[in-house]
């Protein structure tokens, strides 16, 4: 017998082949059968009109300590994403040291500030009961309702073995060796491979540059040649020319560590805009050195604009602009009385409009920017205004009238910098990248900048665009990218395909509503802390090894994810 029979759905079954209606059929965890369903099942639901498709893999995401208060991994469930790929950028909760306990309280307060999480959220919510890689992968076991893999970070590995040292130093020859041998152990556990960051705009709760920052070309190599000796590993790395262009000595880093690992190695993000048309194939020059060298690397874009808030009250990526962040980082009375003074505004729009800035010279055009929330009665009515408007009426430059605005609420007001590269060029400029055999769809961040962005509905909101928007890419092929790319990256077993003996994490949808709603601030997180959150719109179920987990837009109650570990549940792509 059946477990369940969806009847009459329109399958796109993720191979990219044209969608065919037809009955699947589940059985313990799998899809059991697809076409004309006649056997007895304990239920079924009739699809008619709906699109039935593989659940989506998320490539980049910071779900590491959400899943401990919230195994939904919400909002990325609703919307259909029933894998998560965690562990990016270098940065995980484990492996601590078991004899300095005071590396939780550093990780928290490093997490907090780089990934921009609550630290009350992170003290609060989860047990940091874990020592091993191997244990905070048992800590997540049989809790959480999405399938997650993770990659073990380096700043974590490099504080384990050198403490403090970590941020600064540089590992004697044991010291390497134990920190080889901590990333064999964290694989033979099941991470997926290694993570690491050599950006510039990562710094820990201190404000001094994350533990990876600081490794040299050798470490960074020796630790991508362990990650070839482990089946179904990856390589995931960050460095400062992701925001904007690639440097010649960072394209032959990505190309040496993955030809060295002979595995794939995938960074994020890859910022597609037709003002800057030199971007994308200075680029996308990692990967075609890579090929060459052995390797492959693989750039990962989003298919939307993923609109982020700012404020000049906390951290944000205006902090991250040269020259900007000594101001902002000033006492509030102190901070207003510069951003006022006419000179220190002139010197900051220099170096915000400067090539230094990079992709940071997107957040220059303050005449775009729309007023969120305020907080003052000086303010009262201008929520949802444009600055450019306001500054004409008041007669003001648009900097200077965002800084008054702003000081009126003493800094507390929110800023939606709308996108300049929303134009039909830039549009069709990602399509055509989307095309490179070494670009993926992915980089959402979710569970990271809670309260900053919320990237994880690309999955829906993209879908919604090729069916009733822009139409830039067939709606088989959009469900090919979502699931069974990003599966076949990652090596997944079974998984990202709907075909019969695969793992059924599948998704029902309305194909003439599906969407996502707007983002809005909400207080869930443990010590009441905000985020951003997004309604899915659509999606009628999803269902994660064959369990169903949402329905109609609320979760189930159900835990049926499991933790996906190298080898087990990862097959080795290799690039050699």
């Amino acid at each position: 017998m059946l477990d369940h029979v969806i009847r009459d759905a329109t399958v796109v079954d993720g191979t990219g082949a044209p969608g065919h209606r037809a009955d699947v059929g589940v059985r313990d965890g799998r899809i059991a059968v697809i076409g004309t369903v006649t056997q007895p099942s304990r239920t079924s639901e009739d699809a008619t009109g709906l699109v039935l498709a593989p659940g989506f893999v998320d490539p980049h995401t910071h779900y590491d300590a959400q899943l401990f208060w919230d195994p939904y991994a919400t909002p990325s469930l609703n919307h259909g994403v029933t894998t998560v790929a965690g562990g990016n950028c270098g940065f995980t909760l484990a492996p601590l040291h078991p004899e300095r306990p005071e590396d939780a309280d550093y990780t928290r307060r490093m997490m907090s500030k780089v990934e921009g999480m609550s630290l009350v959220a992170l003290e609060e919510g989860a047990p940091w009961n874990w020592h091993t890689f191997g244990d905070y992968l048992d800590a997540l076991e049989g809790r959480i309702a999405v399938n997650a893999g993770f990659m073990v970070g380096h700043c974590a590995l490099r504080r384990y073995v050198m403490g403090a040292d970590a941020v600064g130093g540089q590992p004697t020859g044991e010291q390497l060796a134990r920190m080889l041998t901590l990333l064999h152990e964290s694989m033979d556990a099941g991470a997926w491979g290694l993570s690491t960051t050599q950006s510039s705009t990562h710094s820990d709760g201190d404000g001094r540059p994350v533990a990876s920052r600081h490794a040299r070309p050798a470490e960074l190599l020796a630790l991508s040649r362990a990650v070839g000796e482990h089946e179904g590993t990856q390589i995931e790395a960050i460095t400062a020319g992701c925001l904007d262009q690639f440097s010649d000595a960072e394209i032959d880093l990505f190309a040496e560590m993955s030809a060295a690992a002979g595995r794939p190695l995938n960074w994020n993000v890859l910022t597609v805009d037709a003002a800057v048309p030199e971007r994308v194939p200075r680029q996308l020059l990692a990967s075609e050195r890579a090929r060459k060298a052995g390797g492959r690397v693989v750039a990962l874009t989003m298919p939307i604009l993923t609109p982020m808030n700012m404020s000049l009250g906390t951290f944000c990526a205006l902090n991250l602009i040269p020259g900007w962040g000594e101001v902002l980082a000033l006492p509030v009375p102190e901070r207003i009385a510069r951003l006022r003074d006419a000179d220190v505004r002139a010197e900051m729009l220099r170096r915000a409009g400067s090539r230094e800035a990079g992709v940071f010279r997107r957040l220059a055009h303050f005449g775009r920017y729309v007023i969120g929330d305020t907080y003052s009665a000086a303010n009262e009515g201008l929520t949802g205004r444009v600055v450019g408007d306001i500054a004409a009426e008041r007669g003001q430059e648009p900097f200077e009238c965002l800084v008054e605005i702003c000081a009126a609420d003493g800094l507390r007001t929110v800023l939606w910098p709308m996108p300049s590269d929303n134009d039909p060029a830039s549009w069709a400029l990602r399509a055509e990248t989307w095309q490179h055999p070494d670009v993926l769809l992915g980089g959402s961040d979710a569970g990271a900048h809670l309260d900053r962005m919320c990237g994880a509905p690309y999955t829906t909101r993209f879908l919604g665009d090729c069916l009733r928007g822009r139409r830039l890419v067939p709606l088989e092929r959009a469900v090919r990218m979502l699931t069974d790319d990003p599966a076949r990256l990652f090596g997944l077993r079974e998984r990202g395909r709907v075909a019969e003996g695969f793992h059924a994490d599948l998704v029902l949808f309305d194909p003439e509503r599906i969407d996502a709603g707007k983002a809005t601030l909400v207080h869930d997180l443990p010590g009441d802390s905000p985020r951003l959150d997004s309604r899915a719109i659509g999606v009628r179920a999803v269902w994660v090894n064959g369990v169903e987990a949402i329905r109609d837009d609320t979760v189930t109650g159900a835990v049926p994810g499991k933790v996906l570990r190298s080898g087990r549940d990862t097959r080795t792509v290799s690039t050699r």
